[in-house]
């Protein structure tokens, strides 16, 4: 079976087809001399956000501790040694393009595809950004927030050849919604199973990936013989071949923001986070009486 007809060709941030120059010089290189692109997936119709911000419907532009999911997503994707970004659109599409575009004012440059089949599950929208996509890659959901820490182990990390890697999360004890999570069982660094209802688990999918084009073809494979593909039917079959690794991010923090709830507690994290690390306020200077 053949992809789902309407991929829409891709545009980058300036409105024409190829890329933006990065605004901060020169482009960053892996450490095999290569440039690495991120894939941010923000297709999808972000439902359990809706009417949580009286700015915006639109999960990736709602705002997490005073910053936009997107604009988080993309920063994590600089911190992962990336250079170039595709990003996945699919549901307001035009919107979100805009917005993203007049927002962003980091050194990516940003490359657009629309998925007009975002009704279809996500493996579909990892699938739309292949042909954009050279090399090994980073892959992350536009609603995720990520901490430093984790995206410098995507940094420094290769994949297998033909082969992807998933940073999954064994502190079971502190993630916020364990029934949402996707769960995994992984052994001896691979992974065994996957799944939202798995009941044998030991980590958590953190929804980063370092991968190379073994997982796009897995995903056109299960697309072939179903007509539709998850990434976690991708990680499976990978993972049944030997080629689908974990990562552990150790104390890393990440937090998955799909319901109000998760919103509150990832702001709750940020916010402590983030002050402790802000720069110091400089005192306003002292009035001097005038004293003609």
């Amino acid at each position: 079976m053949p992809l789902p007809a309407p991929f829409r060709n891709g545009s980058s941030a300036n409105g024409h087809n190829g890329h933006r120059r990065p605004v901060n010089g020169a482009p960053s290189f892996h450490k095999n001399g290569s440039v690495r692109t991120g894939v941010v997936l923000a297709a999808g119709f972000g439902s359990r956000l809706a009417g949580i911000s009286e700015a915006t419907d639109l999960k990736p532009l709602t705002q997490v501790a005073g910053k936009p999911l997107i604009l988080r997503t993309l920063h994590s994707l600089e911190q992962a040694g990336c250079t170039r970004a595709v990003i996945v659109l699919g549901y307001c599409s035009e919107t979100h393009r805009t917005a993203i575009t007049d927002l962003y004012r980091g050194p990516l440059s940003l490359h657009f595809v629309v998925n007009e089949r975002y009704d279809l599950k996500n493996g579909v929208s990892v699938l739309a950004a292949g042909p954009y996509v050279t090399g090994d890659f980073v892959l992350m959901m536009a609603d995720h927030v990520v901490g430093p820490e984790v995206m410098r182990l995507a940094q420094r990390h290769t994949p297998a050849a033909g082969g992807a890697t998933l940073l999954v999360d064994y502190k079971l004890g502190t993630i916020f919604d364990m029934e949402d999570a996707t769960k995994v069982y992984a052994s001896n660094n691979q992974v065994q199973a996957i799944g939202k209802a798995l009941v044998d688990y030991n980590c958590i999918d953190t929804g980063v990936f370092v991968c190379t084009a073994g997982l796009l073809e897995a995903l056109q494979t299960v697309f072939n013989e179903t007509g539709d593909a998850s990434l976690s039917d991708g990680v499976q079959y990978l993972a049944q071949q030997g080629r689908m690794e974990v990562l552990d991010i150790g104390s890393g923090f990440w937090q998955d923001v799909d319901t109000p709830e998760m919103l509150a507690h990832a702001e709750a994290v940020l916010g402590a986070t983030e002050a402790r690390f802000a720069p110091p306020t400089r005192p306003a200077p002292a009035t001097v009486p005038n004293r003609a």
